[in-house]
């Protein structure tokens, strides 16, 4: 198949029951629980403070052209999240108000754009999520090239086609799929921990960090 019109619509998607596992554990401590990475970045937000939780369709277009999103809602199941590789381009928006209109009877659960989108007041008024860098009123061109579940990269992070994609006000997170019963159970932990941790401090007890400590330990004298 020729490079840059490859299109994928076989892939195994994540068990829907670790996909609500890990949806009520909040993205920081998924993002702790894996040494602190995985986590997007380079400012992609929420743009209607409703959370995500789902199987990546990946999605790879050259900058300023959605042909293949639009063909990647087609491929889409319901419970998946669509995952947009734009090389971070903010000059032409990739999602809009069409889009949304046309992923509500397919049970899409939102786009995570590493671009920009737009009619923002469609995206407030949906039931599904959108994260994006940016919004513009500029449309995209409709010609192609662009791929379909392939390895992309998104704020900064490699997503596979598959892999669990959790989102919520802080931001997304990627988790590989082959791992996601290990990093379910590490989340859990770490949740549980920091919840100690607050407990023992509405308590009036010091919060004990021994980074902290060891930092300080030679500014303090007896």
């Amino acid at each position: 198949m020729k490079t840059g019109f490859r299109v994928y619509s076989d892939f195994r998607r994540a068990d829907e029951k670790l996909i609500k596992e890990l949806s009520d554990i909040p993205s920081a401590n998924i993002s702790d629980s894996m040494n602190r990475m995985y986590a997007m970045y380079g400012g992609i937000r929420p743009f209607n403070g409703k959370k995500i939780a789902g199987s990546a369709v990946t999605v790879k277009l050259p900058a300023g052209d959605n042909l293949a999103a639009q063909a990647a809602i087609d491929i889409a199941q319901k419970g998946d999240v669509i995952v947009i590789d734009c090389g971070g381009c903010t000059r032409r928006a990739m999602v809009g108000g069409m889009m949304i209109a046309y992923r509500q009877k397919k049970g899409i659960r939102g786009f995570v754009v590493d671009g920009a989108v737009r009619d923002i007041d469609d995206i407030n008024n949906s039931t599904m999520s959108v994260y994006a860098k940016a919004s513009t009123p500029r449309g995209p061109y409709r010609n192609g090239p662009g791929e379909i579940n392939v390895p992309v990269v998104c704020g900064g992070q490699a997503v596979m086609p598959g892999d669990i994609i959790i989102g919520d006000n802080d931001g997304i997170v990627v988790i590989p799929r082959r791992q996601a019963q290990e990093v379910l159970d590490a989340a859990k932990g770490n949740l549980l921990s920091e919840q100690k941790e607050l407990e023992k401090m509405r308590r009036g007890i010091d919060y004990d960090d021994s980074h902290r400590e060891k930092f300080l330990s030679p500014f303090l004298r007896d």
